[in-house]
């Protein structure tokens, strides 16, 4: 079972660069962030032989999980905690006996102002919903655009993200304390020495540089982790025409739990 997870920057102006990633990686899930319109392309989707849940919202936001062949059935759309909140950052679906939430979280820049508090806010309900899913024991995978660094490992120069809202300390303990708590990240896990980056800025050729950001990500509950073969990043498919400025990430599950060889100590 793949999973992947992709910010299309766009799913209208995009449409194309995402059918032709579906028709050539054919993932079995597929996690959509920053649709940036209340008009979501089902037609095309179907015809490409997905299902589709969405939340869209005008010109900003929204999210959708697409399954292949099935219509996923959508158990929660918006994170608990804040009627209030009505912008489109989470939507959450079951596909074929995995429970998946796709979350496009706030990028909370500047620091200091109201829209970074409104990304501790929104982190604040985030974690206390992973955790409510992590205490049912199910397999569950969280992916998306979480606008977080984890590390310094995670970014091509980290001194020129220290003021950034993505590489806040508060934040990267928040995402330390989830794999903490039992939550694996599936692509730190798969190459844990490896630079691995999902973002490349347009501008100063970030992306021929490979001048890049990990901020996109799948966290596994240990029923799913204990079934993660492989992963990685479409990285030719942000070097596309008209390409969205994040590549897609996948994972790959098995049917049933796989044993992996021990890792030797570090000497």
């Amino acid at each position: 079972m793949r999973i992947a997870t992709f910010n299309v920057n766009g799913v209208t102006s995009r449409l194309a660069n995402l059918l032709a990633w579906l028709e050539e990686t054919r993932p079995d899930v597929a996690c959509l962030q920053e649709l940036k319109t209340e008009s979501f392309p089902a037609r095309e989707i179907e015809r490409a032989g997905y299902g589709a849940v969405w939340q869209g919202q005008k010109s900003w936001n929204g999210v959708a999980i697409l399954a292949r062949g099935a219509a996923p059935i959508e158990t929660m759309r918006g994170l608990p905690g804040d009627p209030a909140d009505t912008q489109a950052r989470y939507i959450e679906a079951a596909v074929k006996g995995v429970l998946v939430g796709c979350l496009y979280a706030p990028n909370g820049n500047p620091v200091g102002g109201p829209k970074y508090a409104f990304k501790q806010a929104w982190y604040a309900r985030f974690v206390e919903h992973a955790a409510w899913l992590l205490a049912t024991g199910q397999p569950i995978v969280l992916a998306g655009d979480y606008n977080i660094i984890p590390t310094d490992a995670d970014v091509y120069a980290p001194d020129r993200w220290r003021d950034d809202a993505l590489f806040q300390p508060e934040l990267k303990a928040l995402y330390a304390g989830l794999t903490e708590a039992g939550w694996t990240d599936a692509i730190r896990s798969l190459h844990p020495d490896a630079p691995v980056y999902t973002f490349w800025k347009y501008w100063r050729n970030a992306f021929q540089r490979d001048a890049g950001l990990r901020i996109d990500h799948l966290l596994l509950s240990p029923a799913a982790a204990e079934r993660l073969t492989d992963g990685g990043v479409d990285r030719e498919h942000r070097g596309c025409e008209h390409a969205s400025d994040h590549g897609p990430v996948w994972i790959e599950l098995a049917d049933r739990k796989v044993r992996r060889p021990a890792r030797r100590a570090r000497s």
